[in-house]
């Protein structure tokens, strides 16, 4: 078995600091697990442009990094036969589509792996609206695809939570915060995780900053479609933290985020709570599909079903990534990975956007980079 010795720790903090001394982000957080032991566990910086100290406890909003903690849920669901992957959605949601369009035929694989077609709609742009789940659901039904269904591999960047969201209501009966949080961060030990905030909970969620475009990395086809700032001040409000978006407004830590990849990268288990089969896992964090230009972000990329997956030549994963990782990031600010050769989780959690997604495949993967080569030594 690979293990991390104090020096190796000591080489990864000073990577995790530099970082946060050259002006990255104000705070941060480094979590990694190796064979079902947490061995990184770092937090430093602020938890704002004015804040207190960033400790391993402080929580955060992990954008896209949520999705993959809804997969699994529907993931979960599959198990127990209450659908299977190559449903059509409107056999559990009758209203999704009118019988024998287009829209009618959308899986309930093609919604996990990013190629049901309705990646972005109006709903996009009303988000005064993502806090009524009845709103949500009628926008779902509304909307009309823009890819042919299974065609084009697209990031639904918010759709993606809508979707897996309505699905698990309507297969467990259970909204889906609830039903995340009772099966799969509860019996996993991830106290300090969930999908927004509870009426009974404090928004003590970390301010996020959005910093300008550094020009040196400047690529006009790439990274955010408004201002850095923007996407920070509206992610900021109470509001946003005490809804429910499944694809995007996750609250928790870095320790909690690989201590989840580490379950499936030890085959769906840890510390004797089973989130998931082993064949689950391996359909879920297989490549189920994959596009040099994807119809959303117009770069390469990999989809499993609720994770993405490696191997691609620039990808986050960091330069030795390889296609049987598996993990997602989040908004210019986190990643989350696991890697079930080298039995990892790992987790990084920032609360600084950059305008590139460029710079945030860099800082990232340095720190991937680190982790996975002194694991190699």
């Amino acid at each position: 078995m690979s293990q991390l010795s104090a020096d190796d720790i000591e080489q990864l903090r000073a990577k995790f600091d530099r970082q946060l001394d050259v002006g990255l982000h104000h705070g941060a957080q480094l979590a990694v697990y190796v064979d079902g032991d947490l061995v990184v566990d770092f937090a430093g910086g602020s938890t704002g442009p004015d804040g207190d100290e960033t400790t391993p406890e402080t929580r955060h909003l992990l954008f896209s990094c949520t999705k993959p903690f809804a997969g699994v849920g529907l993931h979960q669901l599959v198990e127990q036969g209450a659908l299977d992957y190559d449903d059509r959605v409107v056999e559990h949601w009758p209203e999704f589509a009118d019988d024998g369009t287009q829209k009618a035929s959308i899986t309930v694989r093609q919604v996990l792996s990013h190629t049901a077609g309705i990646p972005f709609g109006e709903f996009d742009d009303q988000p005064e609206r993502w806090g009524d789940w009845d709103a949500v659901v009628a926008a779902m039904e509304d909307i009309e695809p823009v890819f042919e269904p299974g065609t084009t591999p697209a990031y639904h960047a918010i759709n993606y939570g809508w979707l897996v969201g309505e699905l698990i209501r309507r297969c467990s009966g259970q909204p889906v915060e609830d039903y995340v949080a009772e099966n799969v961060f509860e019996p996993l030990g991830m106290d300090d995780t969930g999908i927004g905030l509870r009426d009974d909970e404090p928004d003590d969620v970390a301010t996020l900053a959005g910093y300008e475009t550094s020009e040196r990395c400047h690529d006009i086809e790439e990274g955010l479609e408004d201002p850095a700032t923007e996407y920070a001040a509206a992610f900021n409000q109470e509001a946003t933290h005490r809804a429910v978006i499944p694809a995007a407004n996750g609250i928790g830590t870095a320790r909690d985020m690989a201590r989840f990849y580490a379950c499936l990268a030890n085959g769906g288990s840890l510390d004797g709570t089973q989130l998931l089969t082993e064949a689950t896992v391996d359909e879920a964090t297989t490549t189920h599909a994959e596009t040099e230009s994807d119809g959303t972000l117009s770069r390469p990329a990999r989809y499993g079903l609720g994770v993405w997956t490696g191997g691609l030549a620039a990808d986050m994963f960091g330069a030795a990534s390889k296609e049987r990782m598996f993990g997602h990031a989040g908004l210019g600010s986190s990643f989350g990975w696991g890697d079930p050769e080298l039995n990892v989780g790992f987790a990084l959690v920032t609360n600084g956007i950059r305008e590139e997604s460029f710079e945030h495949a860099a800082r990232v993967g340095q720190l991937s980079d680190a982790v996975r080569l002194l694991l190699q030594d």
